[in-house]
């Protein structure tokens, strides 16, 4: 399992996000460019994960 959790809260603050993933990656970012990194780096993340491979593969 790969969580991502965005937290935005209003217009003229600075977003948050954290990713973490089963696999014992767990990574924040602070700021509008970081935290859009972070979403295209755990997009990515997801699907070449060894946890989440394998488990599709077993199954």
């Amino acid at each position: 399992m790969a969580w991502l959790a965005i937290t935005a809260p209003g217009r003229g603050t600075t977003p948050t996000a954290t990713s973490v993933c089963a696999c014992g990656r767990n990574r924040s970012a602070v700021g509008h460019h970081k935290v859009l990194a972070l979403v295209e780096d755990h997009t990515t993340h997801r699907s070449t994960c060894h946890q989440r491979t394998e488990g599709r593969a077993a199954a």
